[in-house]
């Protein structure tokens, strides 16, 4: 006699007909839950509005520039080629490209733009604080005053500080619930891919962050650089001298050094979800690395760096930051869970426990 036995069990719907079991996939587990929606709708918009401000800033940088779209686009990946400075520079552009990504992936309710939002938000809120230490200062505030579109440029400041509580009020307690009760927490299938994926992007994010720390510490120590002005001039704006809306150079590499390996602690523990905010960061420090490259083979110091014992160990951090970033964009972009995602291994007991 022909038996069929249904049993849905979460979102996997499990048929039994004599000694078959069919495992179905039922709602998608890469996305959202329902009652989350609001507030990645929100994120979403909140990240285009800002990247849309970064946009009409590069606009009018190419509009009022002596360089037209073509130098522009060339400047993207050469750092030697001629670019306006009203056109903002490397890192305001691979961060609005970052902004745009988290925005599409949150507006399709994606689980991974959960991380990928919170670090966003961080950064910009990170960023305004040169800018808010620098209009203590008296010149730093005659700065925008003088300038005419320095209120332009203050109020887009606003703004991202506007998005990036925002982002961060909406997205923080749109946390997923990990299982429910009697829940299997063994690392098997699926899981066990997942954990092995973010150990070893963490690995690579903390041995690029380690290597970056190291040549920073270098250069410090070396006189390059003198100490105290390098530090204020991570956190005050008016070391530069110059308000805009690209933070100082100090701050942009100790926030990489940071976000590097704080990110890469979080993946090795394995215990959050942090897959978005790898993918994008790791796309971010490709696209510079990458231009790095583009820079080294254009002056043709490519081939005299490894004269030095410097300029060797130098060579191998940008290739090791080019494989690294690489496979971490890889190893998040894969579906290690295979068709069905995260609940396939829960598919699988499921379908035992219909055995039974």
């Amino acid at each position: 006699m022909r038996r069929l036995r249904q049993a849905e069990r979460g979102s996997v719907m499990v048929m039994r007909d004599g000694g078959t079991v069919d495992v179905r996939p039922g709602t998608d587990p890469g996305r959202a839950a329902p009652e989350h929606y609001g507030a990645y709708r929100v994120t979403a918009v909140s990240l285009a509005l800002y990247a849309g401000a970064l946009i009409a800033w590069m606009v009018h940088g190419i509009t009022q520039g002596d360089g037209g779209v073509g130098d522009f686009l060339e400047g993207l990946f050469n750092p030697g080629a001629s670019t306006d400075p009203h056109t903002l520079g490397p890192y305001e552009w691979s961060f609005t490209a970052m902004l745009l990504v988290v925005a599409g992936l949150a507006l399709a309710q994606r689980r991974m733009a959960r991380s990928a939002a919170l670090l966003s938000a961080v950064l910009l809120l990170a960023g305004t604080l040169p800018e808010a230490v620098g209009l203590f200062d008296a010149g730093y505030r005659n700065g925008y005053r003088s300038d005419p579109l320095g209120g332009w440029e203050l109020a887009t400041h606003g703004l991202g500080l506007v998005v990036a509580v925002s982002v961060l009020c909406a997205m923080l307690p749109a946390a997923e619930r990990r299982g429910g009760p009697g829940t299997d927490r063994r690392a098997v299938g699926p899981e066990a891919c997942h954990r092995r994926a973010s150990v070893v992007s963490g690995v690579l994010f903390v041995v690029l962050g380690l290597a970056r720390l190291g040549w920073t510490v270098r250069t410090l120590t070396h006189g390059e650089l003198e100490v105290s002005h390098y530090l204020r001039g991570v956190v005050d704006g008016s070391v530069v001298g110059t308000p805009g809306l690209a933070p100082p150079a100090g701050f942009t590499t100790v926030s990489s050094v940071v976000v590097l390996l704080v990110l890469g602690l979080l993946a090795l523990r394995a215990r959050h979800d942090v897959r978005g905010a790898l993918l994008v960061f790791a796309g971010v420090e490709l696209y510079m690395t990458v231009r790095t490259v583009v820079g080294l083979t254009v002056t043709g110091y490519f081939n005299r760096s490894f004269e030095t014992t410097e300029g060797a160990l130098s060579m191998a951090t940008t290739a090791y930051a080019l494989a690294a970033m690489t496979s971490v964009v890889v190893l998040a972009t894969g579906r290690g869970s295979g068709p069905y995602g995260g609940q396939r291994a829960e598919g699988f007991r499921t379908a035992q426990a219909g055995r039974s």
